[in-house]
Parts: C-alpha cells; sequence; structure tokens
C-alpha cells in the first residue's frame, strides 16, 4: 500500500517535513487497526477524522452553533499540528 502513496514535495525540495508529513501513512495504519502507531505517527489523525465527520455531519444536519464548533476544532487540529510538529522537528536537529 505504501508504494502508491504521494511523496511529500516539501521533503523532497528542501529535506525537510511538512506540517502534513505522515497524514497519509497515519491513514494507511488506522485501516490496518494499528491505531496507536497512527497516533505516533500523525497524532492530529483522530481529532482531524472528528472534524471531518462533523463537518460532513453539519452539512446533513442543521446543527446548532456549528459555525463555533468548527471553529474551534480547526484551531485545536492547529495547535495540535504545530505541537507535534515542532516536537518532531526538535529531535532532528
Amino acid at each position: 500500500m505504501e508504494d502508491f502513496m504521494l511523496p511529500c514535495l516539501n521533503k523532497k525540495l528542501f529535506g525537510l517535513e511538512c506540517f502534513g508529513c505522515g497524514f497519509q501513512r497515519a491513514t494507511a495504519l488506522l485501516f490496518r487497526g494499528e491505531f496507536i502507531d497512527a497516533f505516533k505517527m500523525y497524532p492530529a489523525i483522530y481529532t482531524l477524522l472528528l472534524f471531518g465527520l462533523f463537518v460532513f455531519a453539519s452539512m446533513i444536519w442543521n446543527i446548532k452553533y456549528a459555525y463555533k464548533i468548527k471553529i474551534a476544532f480547526a484551531i485545536l487540529n492547529g495547535v495540535i499540528i504545530l505541537v507535534s510538529y515542532f516536537y518532531k522537528m526538535s529531535f532532528l536537529f
């Protein structure tokens, strides 16, 4: 399955991982049932999935305060992605 994954253009050109590096592999690990390894690969995988499910549900049903919940999910995911990225990068140097 990993033979068909898209390579990270940022990593190929500059040698540094991007904020999304690991998402494809984490998704593949989820499909294989390796939930802890998926979290270790990309810590925001679960909150991003919840965010996607909520956005999809808000398209179908009228959810009260949906806009505010989406903003909160976006901020939460942004913080998790940034913290995990800088944590990962601190161990590379």
